[in-house]
């Protein structure tokens, strides 16, 4: 028991020595000076990626007797002793020329300056570098997909975090709508137009790692809009089609009536296809009562509009008189050319009959 209390106070003592060495090699070390040729030497600054591995080195020579590492007041090698409880920090050399550690997954809180203290046969010195830590651009917060009436006003938020602070850019990708970019954390867009809607892009960047980038759906709410609606000719007993093409967000439910009558898909003869942006009425045997003017009605939750359209009869076109040799000669324009020349004949034959009697 005795010789027990006696090995654990031995190893008190020795981890007091130690961390009595440490502070003396850490206070009463003297700082080496830049272009200083006295030993040691540390690294210049060193920077380093969040989650990537950090080598501090420390150069020394044979006048070193005792070596520490330590990062502020926390020892973390003492020679080859390890103080640290960190198992990132590890050891990677301790000879005659160099003393280096490593701390791997390097995390903000290591950033800071760190200093390696040794003692010679003349004094202690301490030598200082300073661990950097960058982070890659993160987007931490993004609006959601959104859907609003034309003519409203909305704002766009990407919130974007990193070390260096990252740029955060907008960017619209529609090819319909005019090319603008914005360097705001907010995009703000006033009375916005069915033309703006598409994909918003946010980048955030700060040439640490590749740019986060997210992107946000903006859609326009719009009335029906009837872009084309024509009248059709058709001939009797072939078939008729008549269309009526709309935009519209929501798309639009189309509707079609003749006079006041709504029709209605499955009427005998006729047949009604209805996409998002148009609707076509298909007539397989066009009839006399097929004939007249057609009213297309196209309605959303934001308004309706409607187009007239008219079936007309579509008649064959008349041949064209062959000429020249075997062509058909018109008897009724012969006999009127023959009429004209009597006409023109007469009074002279009324003047002859005159003088002669």
């Amino acid at each position: 028991m005795i010789m027990i209390r006696a090995r654990m106070h031995d190893c008190i003592s020795c981890a007091i020595l130690l961390a009595g060495i440490a502070a003396l090699l850490l206070l009463q070390g003297v700082p080496v000076r830049s272009g200083d040729a006295a030993f040691p030497k540390a690294m210049d600054n060193v920077t380093v990626r969040q989650g990537d591995s950090a080598m501090l080195r420390c150069i020394v020579d044979s006048r070193v007797t005792r070596v520490a590492w330590l990062n502020r007041t926390t020892i973390l090698y003492a020679g080859n002793d390890k103080w640290s409880i960190d198992n990132r920090v590890v050891l990677l050399s301790n000879t005659r020329t160099q003393y280096s550690i490593e701390i791997q997954n390097v995390d903000l809180y290591d950033e800071g300056p760190y200093t390696c203290s040794v003692q010679t046969d003349n004094h202690p010195k301490t030598s200082r570098v300073h661990l950097i830590v960058q982070v890659p651009p993160k987007i931490i917060e993004i609006s959601s997909n959104i859907a609003v009436n034309e003519g409203s006003n909305i704002s766009l938020k990407c919130i974007a975090v990193g070390r260096p602070e990252p740029t955060v850019n907008w960017r619209h990708l529609s090819p319909k709508a005019e090319g603008f970019a914005s360097e705001e954390e907010y995009l703000e867009i006033e009375g916005i137009t069915r033309e703006q809607s598409g994909q918003y892009e946010c980048s955030a960047a700060n040439d640490v790692a590749a740019p986060d980038v997210q992107k946000v759906k903006v859609t326009v709410n719009y009335p029906p809009y009837i872009s084309d609606a024509k009248s059709t000719g058709a001939t009797l007993g072939q078939k008729g089609i008549l269309q009526c093409d709309a935009s519209a967000v929501p798309s639009a439910d189309f509707y079609w009536y003749k006079e006041d009558k709504r029709l209605m898909d499955g009427n005998k003869g006729l047949s009604m296809e209805t996409k998002d942006t148009f609707s076509r009425l298909t007539f397989f045997n066009v009839s006399e009562q097929d004939y007249g003017n057609y009213t297309c009605v196209a309605i959303n939750m934001l308004g309706q509009t409607n187009a007239s359209i008219i079936l007309y009869e579509e008649t064959t076109a008349a041949l064209t008189p062959l000429k020249g040799p075997g062509a058909v000669h018109d008897g009724n324009k012969a006999s009127e050319k023959a009429g004209c020349v009597w006409l023109q004949l007469l009074p002279l034959l009324l003047l002859h009959l005159h003088l002669k009697f």
